[in-house]
């Protein structure tokens, strides 16, 4: 641009320079002296076109510095964005790396853990264990036609040990397995081993008896349609046992008298209908109770319906099937029946409950003779101060209706109870169990005789639960 600059000023003096030194302008000063003012003129008009091609040439110059400038900053941004460009590519590569790495890592950690095993956290979150156990402290007095049995006298007795272990492997589905641990091989009652000699069947026996009580599967569909595939609680006696609320003291009447189990094995569906006022189940067992798990030819069913409104409670429930008899070769000649009723109220401050049942046949599936049993229990506790109640119980139980008509069992007991903490539970109770012309087998072994037969006990119980 200044060379354009040059050369244009080059031209305008050039042309004005040929003017002059032309013959007629030449012949045009001599003649004239106006010619003179003229050129005079054109040299002041040449003069100020100089200054101007010079201000004209500052301005070009002013410009070309600042569009150099502008060039280098430019470039310096450029070059600064291309280093900024170069660190990122390196960060990404050095994260790419670190990315390959871990899942290297990562793979090999999966390849060394065993297939199918969860994550124990996980699992430990999703797992519970629980406990409860029933145990006494005691003085026993049993007597039959007036003569002590053997039970008789004072110890220490932990009458069951349940551990518990539940999983819940989702919203649905989820597992319990339950422990049972009896004093007694096979029995519940107090009684001592029967023999101390090799031979005998509690010889050298430890624990005296270790059984799976429950031990199911079950899908929560939703809170009316739950299904428990298993050994799992039994519709009835589990049922009268969380209104009665002093199981840890005594079985409920049913359990007691062996006309009914807590457990079973089969396929048990229960659940509690919208507005929790009335709930249900129903099973289909084997029938010969947890202990003694069978195949047979035909399945045994029980149900319950329950209502509860403003603790007012109440239920009706039946049992029907051949309690595990009817096994290949066995002839059974009778259906075992039991119908079950219970109708209560409790608070905080008190309850009070009655269960009555009747059964038919119960322990004549395989006998030519029909026999049938009834009785009625009733309950109640009122607290009496902060962490304290006292309770009772009476019953009145015809265990052989037709057999023996005659034979009546009547027991009762009563205590009070003391709970220094929530899981704890400890009580001074007294029970007495009598039965008259003939005897009657319950969770505190053969009562009565020929004549009569009672059983007393005095001592500390309690339960502790974790």
């Amino acid at each position: 641009m200044n060379s354009l600059m040059r050369s244009t000023s080059t031209a305008a003096l050039m042309i004005s320079l040929a003017c002059l030194t032309t013959p007629a302008a030449a012949s045009a000063r001599t003649a004239s002296s106006s010619v003179q003012a003229d050129l005079a003129a054109m040299r002041e008009q040449l003069r100020r076109s100089q200054q101007q091609i010079d201000a004209l040439q500052s301005q070009v110059s002013a410009l070309q510095s600042k569009i150099d400038g502008q060039a280098v900053a430019q470039s310096s941004t450029a070059n600064d964005a291309q280093a900024a460009l170069a660190r990122a590519d390196q960060a990404l590569a050095q994260a790419s790396t670190a990315s390959a790495s871990a899942a290297t890592a990562a793979t090999a950690a999966q390849a060394q853990k065993p297939a199918g095993l969860p994550d124990s956290a996980k699992w430990a979150a999703s797992t519970s264990i629980s406990g409860r156990m029933y145990f006494n402290a005691s003085t026993i007095s049993q007597k039959s036609n007036g003569i002590a049995q053997t039970p008789s006298g004072t110890g220490f007795n932990i009458k069951r040990l349940y551990v518990g272990i539940d999983h819940k492997f989702d919203d649905v589905f989820s597992v319990n397995f339950t422990t049972d641990i009896s004093n007694v091989v096979g029995r519940t009652s107090n009684g001592n081993f029967s023999g101390n000699a090799a031979g005998t069947s509690d010889y050298n026996l430890v624990g005296r008896g270790f059984y799976v009580k429950k031990a199911y599967l079950q899908a929560k569909i939703n809170p009316a349609l739950i299904v428990r595939l298993g050994a799992a609680d039994t519709p009835w006696v589990p049922f009268v046992e969380s209104q009665y609320g002093f199981r840890h003291y005594e079985n409920v009447m049913v359990d007691r008298t062996s006309f009914g189990t807590s457990a079973d094995w089969g396929i048990h569906v229960l659940g509690e209908l919208p507005g929790k006022v009335f709930s249900y189940q129903l099973s289909v067992i084997d029938g010969a109770g947890y202990r003694n798990p069978k195949i047979t030819r035909s399945v045994d069913v029980e149900g319950r319906i329950s209502a509860a409104y403003h603790g007012f409670y109440g239920a009706i429930g039946g049992y029907v099937g051949k309690r595990g008899n009817a096994v290949q070769g066995t002839t059974t000649f009778h259906t075992a029946q039991r119908f079950d009723g219970l109708v209560g109220y409790k608070d905080r401050r008190f309850g009070i409950g009655a269960e009555y049942f009747h059964a038919k046949n119960w322990n004549n599936v395989t006998t030519v003779a029909e026999d049938s049993a009834e009785g009625i229990s009733l309950f109640g506790n009122v607290a009496i101060a902060p962490k304290w109640q006292a309770f009772g119980r009476y019953e009145w139980v015809k265990p052989n209706r037709i057999s023996n008509p005659a034979l009546e069992d009547r027991y009762f007991n009563f205590g009070i109870q003391w709970e220094p903490t929530s899981i704890v539970d400890l009580a001074l109770v007294y029970k007495r169990d009598a039965a008259d012309n003939g005897s009657i087998s319950t969770t505190n072994g053969l009562i009565g005789g020929a004549i009569n037969g009672t059983y007393d006990e005095f001592g500390l119980f309690g339960q502790v639960r974790f």
